[in-house]
């Protein structure tokens, strides 16, 4: 079967046809490709077709499709058993090779998921605090919990409401909403509701509704108030944790969080999540403090394997390569679109991260992208796909390059582009 007989199956089968309604390809031309298969910087639909992939799973797989060393781990590791619901090594390996790199983490808690770890960093900073209250921002994106699906209201600062039916009014009033970038009106938010506030949640580098860079000063700003407020700092390095730095953006900025989200990269496209922060903080956790979580494939010795390999394989020359392969990838497509029809376009690049989108501006907002930038996504992402080229299925989505992406694709990628 090819893709769309594929799909037109799953529609039968899947609400929407997906597991993740981003895979849709809502608002395209085209209906969803069926990947049969991927093999470094590649992948196969169930047409035959092959593509260039700046997806990559949305993120986790840093060193490509199909690591021969990590794919080698895991083959390993399923000789011994791939699930247990018991203690075992591997997890610790994976724990102090992180422990020991990252000055600010303690402790570390795996979980399954981004979303799982947010999840219990949200419930975490309430048990540690005694507050209820959490500060979000709007263009931030911190996966499917309730307290995280909720937008802005209509009247003042930091007023919320849900962003999905069957999140209730009450999660709703516990989540307060601020613009990125505004600190005067976090700080207003602050004075208003203050002895209430558990935590600061943010992306300190947003990268789910755009490649929206923060200014140090704000992210200062934030650091300054959790401190006055005795409230705690939650960074979630769900996407930039170990992609921009081995230390995420604390790292690059020097700013150190209470607690940080991991997700994607740390298992080596396995399924993991954690999150991690100092021992006084995790030791809330039970079985040896208050805050309950729990879960029954936490720590499988598949993904603490696969991860761990993962993480040893991201030197200071890797990383140096992932950067230099992302500014050629860049320039590649930059150069393509402003000769074929979308010199509006720029790029923005943060490390291995790139964002196309249809404006000149410097973007720090959500509120600043562009009206227009569905129908030019859906343009742009029509003729790369024809040419062999696979973005993220989505005008807010980020693209992700690795380490796969090396000389050889660039010369690929560039005769693709100019076919």
């Amino acid at each position: 079967m090819n893709s769309k007989e594929l799909f037109e199956k799953s529609l039968k089968l899947v609400p929407g046809g997906v597991h993740s309604p981003v895979r849709s390809f809502k608002g395209l031309h085209t209906t969803p490709r069926f990947i049969n298969r991927g093999d470094g910087a590649y992948i196969w639909d169930e047409d035959g077709k092959n593509y260039i992939d700046f997806c990559m799973s949305f993120g986790p797989l840093i060193h490509g499709h199909q690591d021969k060393d990590i794919k080698a781990e895991i083959i390993s590791a399923l000789d011994n058993g791939w699930t247990f619901g018991a203690c075992e090594k591997y997890s610790l390996e994976l724990a102090e090779y992180i422990i020991g790199r990252i000055p600010f983490i303690e402790q570390i808690r795996f979980v399954n998921s981004g979303t799982e770890a947010v999840m219990t960093a949200v419930r975490l900073a309430r048990g540690i605090t005694g507050k209820a209250k959490i500060v979000k921002f709007n263009g931030c994106y911190h996966g499917h919990l309730d307290a995280m699906l909720i937008k802005a209201g209509s009247g003042l600062a930091g007023e919320a409401e849900a962003s999905s039916k069957g999140v209730t009014d009450i999660q709703a009033k516990d989540t307060l909403i601020c613009e990125l970038g505004n600190l005067d009106e976090v700080k207003e938010v602050f004075k208003q509701f203050g002895n209430e506030i558990a935590c600061i949640f943010i992306e300190p580098l947003p990268a789910n509704n755009g490649l929206l860079i923060q200014e140090q000063a704000f992210l200062q700003g934030l650091r300054d108030l959790c401190t006055q407020y005795n409230a705690l700092l939650v960074f979630d390095e769900v996407i930039s944790g170990f992609r921009i730095g081995f230390g995420g953006m604390s790292e690059k900025t020097g700013i150190t969080p209470d607690l940080v989200t991991y997700g994607k990269i740390i298992g080596g496209g396995m399924p993991v999540g954690a999150v991690a922060g100092p021992r006084k903080h995790m030791e809330f956790l039970a079985p040896v403090g208050p805050v309950y979580q729990a879960g029954t494939l936490s720590g499988n010795p598949v993904a603490m394997r696969a991860g761990l390999v993962n993480l040893q394989k991201l030197t200071k020359e890797a990383y140096a390569t992932l950067e230099e392969n992302t500014k050629n990838i860049v320039a590649l497509l930059q150069d393509w679109m402003d000769k074929n029809g979308f010199a509006d376009y720029q790029i923005i690049q943060y490390g291995s991260l790139f964002y196309p989108i249809n404006t000149k501006d410097k973007l720090t907002n959500i509120t600043q992208l562009p009206s227009n930038m569905g129908e030019r996504f859906k343009a742009l992402f029509e003729v790369l796909l024809n040419k062999g080229i696979y973005l993220a299925p989505n005008g807010y989505e980020v693209g992700f390059v690795s380490l796969a992406h090396d000389k050889s694709v660039q010369e690929e990628l560039k005769k693709r582009l100019w076919n």
